[in-house]
């Protein structure tokens, strides 16, 4: 629920160029522009993650016409959907040591479940974690009318994680925190999980990779981003927020 900090932002267009070819999806074509100019021209070169971000129909998860454009957009509820290329670098970044398919991943924040379907259409099983009823409950509408039934959905504290599926291959927070949850840390696989997570305030975020290897955390800043707030036990607090 973010987008990348510093980047310019491309051209705005209501839509990409039409395919003019009689038949053609007119969504299908937008997905192919938005993962060649936004994602697949800005580094992004895994080929599965461009794959299904090329399948996934994004403009299902919000209410908008810039569904396909290179932005943030607004959700109820103070939330965001984060940018393409943002949902695509984390996901790149967040790949298990065996690869999607079978493994097991936690997301923090479903958000729209934009993210979640992305991941489901690489083969994980996924549990996401959403504080917000209002939001869980559209999510899971948006995710079973996408055909995405199988992600597991859950309504609670997301810095706690869920413990009841750990361990994780692959762990996704789309809030950013002060520090990175404990019990997230301790719900990654040992054996390679890996998470991506925003750390930092509202001066600055950076996008963080953690390895968990037997008992050692590894951690790389991949990119400087600006996300909304991680709430909950481990993060900002109920009513905390990152100006505090």
């Amino acid at each position: 629920m973010a987008w990348i900090r510093g980047w310019r932002r491309w051209p705005s267009r209501r839509t990409p160029p039409e395919d003019p070819s009689e038949g053609t999806d007119p969504t299908a074509t937008a997905r192919e522009w938005m993962v060649r100019e936004q994602i697949e021209n800005r580094g992004v070169r895994d080929p599965e993650v461009l794959a299904a971000m090329r399948r996934v129909p994004r403009h299902l998860f919000v209410d908008s016409a810039w569904a396909y454009d290179d932005r943030a957009l607004p959700l109820p509820r103070g939330q965001t959907i984060s940018q393409p290329f943002v949902v695509a670098l984390m996901t790149q970044a967040a790949r298990p040591p065996r690869g999607w398919h079978g493994a097991r991943v936690l997301e923090i924040g479903t958000g729209s479940g934009y993210q979640a379907a992305v991941l489901a259409e690489l083969g994980a099983a996924v549990v996401s974690v959403e504080r917000d009823p209002e939001l869980s409950a559209q999510a899971a509408r948006n995710l079973a009318a996408a055909g995405y039934d199988g992600v597991v959905t859950v309504l609670g504290d997301g810095t706690q994680g869920w413990p009841a599926a750990a361990p994780y291959d692959a762990i996704l927070v789309t809030a950013a925190g002060p520090s990175i949850p404990a019990p997230l840390r301790e719900q990654l696989n040992p054996a390679g999980g890996r998470m991506v997570i925003p750390i930092g305030d509202r001066e600055g975020q950076w996008l963080t990779l953690v390895e968990r290897h037997g008992d050692e955390w590894r951690e790389r800043s991949l990119e400087p981003v600006v996300f909304v707030p991680l709430i909950g036990t481990h993060g900002y607090g109920e009513r905390r927020s990152l100006d505090d």
